[in-house]
């Protein structure tokens, strides 16, 4: 499926961060960490997460520590960050809703 593989202008990028603090640039990824209160709890999340990623076509890495879930995106062929990451990111936080 194409789409546009345009980078995020530091603009962009610095109004997303604005509006979502607890995402974090790391190089060229977005990362966040999210903290649960049990281990069925946090892969219950990475499994609501996974839904969304299929939906849109765009898979964060995720990383299970017990009760903690960090998810890392980045569009790899675009060689940075898309609009695409900003998108799923806030669809994962909206699973916490």
């Amino acid at each position: 499926m194409a789409y546009d593989k345009t980078l995020l202008t530091e603009a962009q990028l610095h109004e997303f961060l604005q509006a979502a603090p607890q995402w974090k640039k790391t190089g060229d990824e977005l990362v966040r960490t999210y903290s649960f209160k049990t281990f069925p709890d946090a892969v219950g999340f990475v499994v609501r997460v996974a839904h969304v990623a299929e939906a849109n076509n765009h898979h964060p890495d995720i990383d299970i520590r017990y009760s903690k879930v960090t998810l890392k995106l980045t569009t790899h062929d675009a060689g940075g960050l898309t609009f695409r990451d900003p998108k799923v990111a806030l669809a994962c936080d909206a699973l916490l809703v």
